[in-house]
């Protein structure tokens, strides 16, 4: 799959099945990859477009200076690239977060919006966890215990009480051939603990849906609610059972979601 150099930064990307264009953004150390479970269910309707953010996975360096604008600016000059004027934009937890500054700054650029466990501002509990994560890695916590640290943020109850599960996705985030560094790690909580577009949402014309999961920590369906009714064009669905990660853990319920709003 193609990589493509846009503001000074080599950018992996792949594009999925033919159709509108669906641009999908991921979350804080996530990269590409994070949509898997989803992807084949979209890519029938939609031309799927992912890509790795700045300070993850295949794209390069890691150590460039991050914000979340900035991000937003990777994303339209992707867009750009690939010669694309108006595209559906999903985002997910930090990916909602950079979204959402795209759709404020380039809505010229967005037809609809979803937003999947994320808020406009990171708020004050989330800061600490993220921040404290940050610095665990970055003073050399052992890599298999500060992964056990973040699944039990991200998955479900039920997933980390599965000791098979853990030890399959444990030993598949310590095999990663594109591992994201400490300081790429570090940057992008940073800016997404620097970034709150809560007093900007009344720009946000294009018919959004918000996604939450019924069983989140980070991003609680009650914040999910708070988000929805600060939008002027939002509707709120809450997946059953799904923890942050709701596409990893329940993506039929959210592809069908998706699916559902898109084709209305």
């Amino acid at each position: 799959m193609p990589n493509t150099v846009i503001n000074d930064i080599d950018v992996y990307y792949e594009i999925h099945g033919q159709g509108e264009p669906l641009m999908l953004i991921a979350g804080l150390a996530s990269d590409s990859r994070s949509w898997g479970a989803v992807v084949e269910a979209l890519t029938p309707h939609f031309q799927v477009i992912v890509f790795d953010n700045r300070g993850v996975g295949r794209t390069k360096p890691q150590d460039v200076e991050i914000n979340v604008p900035q991000m937003a600016d990777d994303a339209v000059a992707l867009l750009d690239n690939l010669g694309l004027s108006k595209v559906n934009i999903l985002g997910h937890s930090m990916g909602g977060f950079i979204a959402q500054d795209l759709t404020i700054r380039y809505p010229e650029y967005v037809n609809r919006l979803i937003l999947a466990g994320t808020a406009a501002a990171i708020g004050i509990d989330n800061n600490k966890l993220l921040s404290d994560l940050a610095d665990e890695r970055a003073a050399g916590m052992e890599l298999s215990e500060w992964f056990k640290a973040v699944f039990r943020l991200i998955f479900s109850k039920k997933f980390n009480a599965d000791e098979v599960a853990v030890a399959e996705a444990l030993q598949y985030a310590l095999d990663d051939p594109y591992p994201q560094s400490a300081i790429g790690f570090s940057k992008q909580v940073k800016a997404i603990t620097d970034y709150d577009c809560s007093e900007q949402l009344t720009a946000v014309q294009a018919k959004t849906l918000v996604v939450g999961g019924e069983n989140d920590i980070l991003f609680t369906p009650a914040i999910c609610q708070n988000l929805t009714e600060s939008l002027p064009h939002a509707e709120l669905a809450i997946i059953v059972a799904a923890p942050h990660s709701i596409h990893s853990e329940q993506p039929q319920a959210f592809s069908e979601r998706v699916l559902k709003f898109l084709s209305s």
